[in-house]
């Protein structure tokens, strides 16, 4: 038995027995004690909701159509029962007996005799007071924050309206399924990894085919273009870790550890550090010329589809199979926060280019996350109904979700509603079964992206210029009256 309960137990057998000789004894069903009790659990439950908004916020907020049943039942129920067991604080400046009002509402709960014993009334007018006083001093901080909480529930964000992307360009020229793609710094070219086991580069204006580098010997999975160096890193399913030197065109290091296939990577945007991730379930923290692992960050049970990195904590940001999310200290090399909402496997991740936040993807639905503490902000609805492969964001809040099936939608990043959904067309020759959008990327002014597809294609996409909020209004938006808290 726990200590507190065991003492609890044995001071009332103590009251219980040696209580009569002073006159009185402990009836905990007595009406004065269950009128306490009820009086606790109705302060609890509804006292936030007792409490009016300020002046100046009810001013903001626009009429109510309807109320709903709860307000109703608060209105025409509850407020009266409050005003009798609580009274509201009295304004500033005036003085109250509150012992006084507490033996008049002790001496109406008495019981149908209307006699309560000395004993039992100093007990309850001792909890009561306790309770008044609680009372009034959390009406300041609980119920505002519990205001506040609600009010965050239903005040919701207008999305803002974005032009309809369209498609602008089509790049043939891999022999397998493009896996991974990535944009260089200077916005001048980008490369893509496909399932044939090259990497190639590709001019960004003209879609021309610049450059073909072989030496993996299974699919390439990730790459990324170091914006202070000369180097492309790339790794794939053969378990290696390349890094590309761009002025000789080949491979200068390699980075060995991993123990399966390498899905995901992604560079520091500050340090020399390269982070890794695979189907080992573990991300492996590099040192760029040393080549050394500096940590091997593990904690998931089964395999990371997806690394993010950043400059602020947590610096690196992990997604996996195991419908998990986690946060990583990367000076500790542990674990900082993990994140359980998703109910299926995380297979994309996406930071907001300018906002402290980003958003994980998985088959369940897309969430909204802040950085630091990963403090869930919102779902994207309506929701993508795939298996979401990539996720992509640019400056301008809008947000790209890939799915395995070909589908693609675009959401306002902001509000995260979706303003406008298509599906992927295969290039003439392939089966429908290949649609599916594996990688992509939006360039560095955000108004072109890269699509990677399963029908050996690339494709680039831009927003239609003609198009105005009458002639493509888009998704139909349609406010709820609550949000979801997970």
């Amino acid at each position: 038995m726990d200590p507190a309960e065991q003492v609890e137990r044995l001071s009332k057998r103590s009251r219980n027995l040696f209580g009569k000789d002073y006159g009185f004894s402990l009836d905990y069903n007595e009406p004065i004690s269950q009128r306490i009790k009820f009086s606790s659990k109705l302060r609890n439950e509804y006292l936030a909701a007792r409490e009016p908004l300020p002046a100046h916020i009810e001013a903001k907020l626009p009429p109510p159509s309807r109320s709903s049943k709860r307000e109703d039942t608060i209105r025409r129920e509850i407020n009266p029962i409050l005003n009798e067991l609580i009274p509201p604080p009295p304004p500033p400046g005036t003085l109250t007996d509150t012992s006084t009002s507490t033996a008049v509402a002790i001496r109406q709960g008495a019981g149908p005799s209307g006699q309560a014993t000395a004993g039992a009334t100093q007990v309850a007018q001792t909890q009561m007071q306790l309770t008044v006083q609680q009372q009034r001093s959390q009406s300041g901080t609980g119920g505002s924050r519990a205001l506040a909480e609600r009010r965050a529930n239903v005040t919701q964000v207008r999305p803002e309206w974005h032009a309809p992307w369209k498609l602008m360009r089509v790049i043939s020229g891999h022999l397998g399924w493009v896996r991974s793609v990535c944009v260089e710094p200077d916005n001048q070219w980008f490369a893509t990894g496909a399932g044939d086991r090259t990497i190639k580069i590709w001019d960004l204006a003209s879609g021309t085919l610049k450059l073909t580098l072989t030496g993996h010997i299974m699919t390439v999975r990730g790459l990324a273009v170091s914006p202070r160096h000369p180097y492309l890193f790339s790794c794939g399913e053969d378990k290696m870790v390349k890094c590309w030197d761009l002025e000789q065109n080949k491979v200068i290091r390699h980075y060995h550890g991993h123990l399966s296939g390498v899905y995901s990577l992604d560079l520091h945007p500050n340090l020399d550090v390269l982070v890794t991730a695979g189907r080992d379930a573990v991300a492996r923290v590099w040192d760029m010329r040393t080549r050394m692992a500096v940590h091997v960050l593990s904690g998931h049970k089964a395999t990371i589809s997806s690394v993010k990195c950043q400059e602020a904590d947590p610096q690196v940001v992990t997604g996996s199979m195991d419908t998990q999310v986690r946060l990583w200290d990367l000076a500790a090399g542990k674990t900082q926060t993990v994140l359980t909402h998703h109910k299926k496997s995380v297979r994309a991740l996406t930071m907001h280019p300018t906002e402290f936040t980003f958003a994980s993807g998985s088959a369940d639905n897309i969430k909204q996350w802040k950085f630091p503490e990963g403090a869930f902000m919102q779902n994207f609805e309506p929701a993508h109904n795939a298996i979401v492969n990539t996720l992509s964001t640019n400056s301008d809040g809008v947000m790209f979700s890939g799915g395995d099936n070909g589908s693609m939608a675009f959401f306002d990043w902001e509000s995260g509603h979706k303003f406008q959904e298509m599906e992927a067309t295969a290039v003439p020759g392939s089966l429908d079964a290949e649609n599916g959008i594996f990688a992509s990327t939006f360039d560095h002014t955000g108004l072109r992206l890269i699509t990677c597809e399963a029908d050996k294609s690339i494709k680039i996409w831009r927003e239609d210029a003609e198009a105005t909020p009458e002639t493509h209004p888009g998704i139909e938006w349609k406010p709820k009256i609550g949000r979801q808290r997970y």
